[in-house]
């Protein structure tokens, strides 16, 4: 497999002879606002700009994974580029209906036995939060990607560390695993994705696995930056196990 760091939680992975776009969030640099109540309301999203052409991140894709419809994973850029008859998996009936109404009309709700092609996709849950914050985060989902002639991937989306991301790791016991690290906050209510400490629980319950943190750097209500995690795993003596790609930055495995 090779896995692609676009921008924030947007990748391409190549995974047993298919292309996935996950997370799609392609607009120029700048041309949303900020998200409210929180940091930087002086810096419009996204606060960087792609690394390559939304041609070349959209060629050839063979299917899109939304994990759910947050803005920063799902924009109207992404609407407007992507081929409407492409494949897309959402996680629920809910997103489904909202990413039909967009024009797309081959999405599918994701299960945990989901067959696309020869590659098994399984449905994870997640924690966009913790405590009274998931109320207006709303339903997220990660997903497992499983075939017999790769290494298993688990893509955990925007989710804390909690029980069920660890039975996830018991499960499948992934080879790669991917997390959205940002530790992105509003100005009340904690963490909304995975934060310096958080990661170290995912190494802590896979130190086998290589662990890649994207979700960094490019919404304006980011907290935790590349050069503080790089300093942090530098300390726990973990360097070479998680990695912390630039945006364009990618992977074979």
């Amino acid at each position: 497999m090779n896995i692609q760091l676009i921008r924030n939680a947007t990748l391409v992975v190549h995974y047993a002879g298919k292309k996935f776009l996950i997370d799609p969030f392609l607009a120029e640099k700048g041309t949303y606002p900020p998200f409210p109540n929180s940091l930087r309301q002086n810096q419009n999203n996204p606060l960087v700009s792609l690394p390559a052409s939304i041609d070349k991140v959209v060629k050839n894709i063979d299917a899109v994974i939304v994990t759910h419809l947050h803005l920063d994973h799902w924009d109207n850029t992404a609407k407007e580029v992507l081929p409407k008859d492409i494949k897309i998996f959402v996680q629920n009936e809910v997103d489904a209906k909202a990413v039909r109404n967009d024009g797309f009309q081959n999405v599918e709700v994701l299960q945990e036995d989901s067959i696309y092609e020869d590659i098994k996709l399984t449905k994870t849950k997640g924690e966009h939060g913790r405590g009274e914050i998931l109320k207006l985060a709303g339903e997220v989902c990660g997903v497992v990607f499983e075939h017999p002639k790769e290494k298993t991937l688990y893509v955990a989306g925007d989710t804390v560390w909690y029980k069920a991301v660890q039975e996830v790791i018991e499960t499948h016991t992934p080879e790669i695993i991917v997390v959205n690290g940002g530790d992105n906050q509003f100005l009340q209510g904690g963490s909304l994705v995975m934060g310096k400490e958080d990661i170290y629980e995912v190494y802590k319950a896979a130190p086998n696995a290589k662990i890649i943190s994207v979700h960094m750097e490019a919404v304006n209500h980011w907290t935790l930056s590349r050069a503080e995690l790089k300093s942090f795993i530098k300390e726990k003596g973990i360097s070479s196990t998680i990695l912390v790609p630039n945006d364009g930055e990618s992977y074979s495995f």
